[in-house]
């Protein structure tokens, strides 16, 4: 019944892209979950007022920071081509999309970890320092803890992003669903191969807004 619907669609090949979109999306998340965060806190704690102010390493990270934020994703995987082919040992497949995508992802969300800690009252700062807590303590014990929320929520947005990037990724050889979607349904006019590509990308958009929604509701105290 479904073929007489679409009847250019690959079901075992849809399934394979979709595999690839959901490694590259995983493994993206997850590295930038965890650069984000470092760079976050670097951010916060060198800024003006925080634990280790320093202008200079403020002023550096934050121009790297906002550089990469602020490129095209699909000139980002241009620029990266030399750098993906050294790290990787190729420049197509889902392996070669990863370093662009966690480089055009983490920055982005480097800055939405900044706003969480800012958001963090600092008289519980204060008073984790005032009784000799240690940096590693008021991290883990205190600013990650109370900006959790904020992080999760974070790291929905940015992996939707992600999700989006990965198309984007596909058109140009990195495989999943973007790649199917451009070479097998736009380039030889099967509508039908593009809207199903299209279709599960958006139900993956959904799940993962659906989980990070759940997951906020559950943590936030507030």
């Amino acid at each position: 019944m479904i073929e007489k619907y679409f009847p250019d669609v690959d079901w075992n090949q849809m399934w394979e892209a979709t595999k690839e979109t959901l490694y590259m999306s995983f493994w993206s998340v997850i590295a930038t979950f965890v650069l984000g965060i470092i760079l976050g806190l670097l951010l916060f704690f060198t800024a003006k007022g925080g634990l280790w102010q320093n202008k200079m390493v403020n002023s550096v990270v934050s121009a790297i920071v906002n550089i990469f934020r602020s490129i095209p994703f699909i000139i980002l995987i241009v620029l990266l081509v030399p750098f993906t082919k050294v790290i990787v040992g190729k420049i197509i497949g889902p392996d070669a999309a990863l370093p662009a995508l966690i480089i055009g992802a983490a920055p982005f969300y480097a800055r939405l970890v900044e706003i969480g800690l800012r958001e963090v009252d600092k008289g519980v700062i204060e008073a984790a320092r005032a009784m000799g807590a240690r940096i590693s303590t008021i991290i883990f014990k205190v600013l990650l803890p109370e900006s959790l929320p904020a992080i999760v929520s974070g790291i929905t947005v940015t992996s939707i992003a992600i999700v989006g990037y990965t198309a984007m990724a596909g058109a140009i050889g990195a495989g999943g669903l973007g790649n199917l979607a451009y070479l097998d349904g736009f380039q030889r006019n099967r509508q039908d191969v593009t809207f199903i590509a299209t279709i599960i990308i958006l139900i993956i958009v959904f799940i993962i807004q659906m989980i990070g929604d759940l997951i906020t509701t559950k943590i936030d105290k507030r």
